[in-house]
């Protein structure tokens, strides 16, 4: 388990989570991360590096930053709440559903390229015999 009490300088938080530092500053701009400051310095608690995973799981999946920040400010008391999940289900419902749609265009596009396919390759077939004529 992670020490609660330990903090994290910039660099070392943006190279643990392969992210510039420059990517932490964006988000912190944006209100979804909020580092102390210790001599002159920012650095991150164990609670922002925990919002940190969550962000970047969210965006893994194809969250905005808006729905993100929606979501993290159910959050910012430290306790779950039913508001929190009953949005964050929302927000999974609504991303399922999103690439459903989209599973079913990709399938669509690839069985008509299939058929694209089939016929360019039959057609070039035809001209290379008759161009071996």
């Amino acid at each position: 388990m992670a020490d609660r009490s330990r903090v994290y300088g910039v660099t070392e938080l943006a190279a643990e989570f392969d992210l510039t530092p420059q990517a932490l500053r964006f988000y912190e701009e944006k209100g979804l991360l909020s580092p102390q400051r210790a001599a002159g310095r920012r650095v991150f608690t164990y609670r922002d590096r925990a919002r940190l995973i969550l962000i970047l799981k969210f965006r893994r999946v194809g969250f905005s930053l808006d729905q993100i920040a929606e979501y993290l400010a159910h959050y910012r008391s430290g306790r779950p709440s039913a508001c929190q999940y009953r949005d964050g289900l929302a927000k999974i419902r609504g991303r399922l559903s999103a690439l459903e749609r989209m599973q079913a265009e990709i399938a669509d596009i690839m069985s008509d390229l299939k058929l694209m396919e089939r016929d360019a390759e039959r057609r070039l077939a035809a001209c290379e015999a008759a161009a071996a004529e």
